[in-house]
């Protein structure tokens, strides 16, 4: 009888063994398929890129179709580069963490600070449909409202605007959640000492929630870098280096669509977007590295 248990709990174990080795297979299996493309893309963007990724890449405009075809004719290298990608992609951005980091941290604090409440539950809401709206409608709205009104044409402000509206979704709700995170007796130790409220609010509650507060802005920037649609509604692109916000300027995302509409340039379009894709993993590489120390 003991033996013959022992026999069925061998074979119960041996079962369970199989379940476990062919779920963590699986589990495996489906891990490397969904790295695979992302392995794949960066490849493919270094091995196409680096040829071209140099100082004078980095520091120079693009050139002409004619220089770039006289170039590729003599085998070398297309001279120029995208130096005003560069500029006005930073530019832009700035400008648009100037409009949406402070509106995003203040309508966040007044989420947390007035939930269940209905405009705050409006506010959520609309933020909540804001992160879904296509791109390229906030370029229409932004052209609607900044382009023809304001300075009567394409420019920097119009593309800060588009951007500045889609940084704002994921500013509100990460500032909310991460105040959501901290104890709710360090506010009331504040308020006991006497400390006025706004100062509970500057001096307490954002010190303390401050990487979860940089993670989020982090994370809306590296969003933000890539997006081609809004600027081309807005932005417009030039081709020199403009840091005149009622004017034109051209940003990265832009110059590979024009890149693209151009075979003689389609050296410069996987070394734009290595550049740019080194961009964006940097941000999020920071966005990690701070929430990890944090922890």
């Amino acid at each position: 009888m003991e033996a013959a248990t022992n026999t069925m709990q061998t074979g119960k174990l041996k079962i369970r063994t199989l379940k476990n080795n062919i779920f963590k297979s699986t589990v495996i299996v489906f891990s490397v398929v969904t790295i695979l493309p992302i392995l794949l893309i960066i490849y493919e963007l270094v091995s196409k890129g680096i040829k071209q990724i140099s100082f004078d890449f980095i520091l120079k405009t693009p050139p002409d179709t004619f220089e770039a075809m006289t170039a590729l004719s003599n085998g070398e290298l297309i001279p120029g580069g995208i130096a005003n990608g560069i500029a006005g992609t930073l530019f832009m951005v700035i400008m648009a963490s100037v409009i949406a980091i402070p509106v995003g941290v203040i309508t966040g604090i007044f989420l947390y600070e007035n939930q269940g409440k209905p405009l705050a539950n409006l506010t959520r809401n609309v933020s909540d449909i804001l992160q879904g709206v296509p791109s390229i409608v906030l370029g229409l709205i932004a052209y609607i409202w900044i382009v023809k009104p304001v300075t009567h044409g394409f420019s920097a402000l119009a593309g800060s605007v588009s951007l500045s509206i889609m940084m704002l979704p994921m500013i509100v709700r990460s500032t909310e959640e991460t105040l959501k995170m901290i104890p709710q007796t360090i506010k009331e130790a504040a308020l006991a000492l006497g400390v006025p409220y706004y100062k509970v609010i500057l001096r307490v509650l954002v010190p303390t929630g401050f990487s979860g507060l940089l993670t989020g802005i982090l994370l809306s920037i590296s969003r933000i870098l890539g997006e081609t649609a809004p600027l081309m509604l807005t932005a417009l692109g030039s081709s020199a280096i403009n840091f005149n916000i009622a004017k034109p300027t051209s940003a990265v995302p832009l110059l590979i669509w024009e890149f693209y509409n151009d075979p003689n340039m389609v050296d410069l379009i996987w070394s734009s977007s290595l550049l740019l894709m080194a961009m964006v993993l940097s941000l999020n590489i920071i966005s990690k590295r701070i929430v990890a120390r944090t922890k």
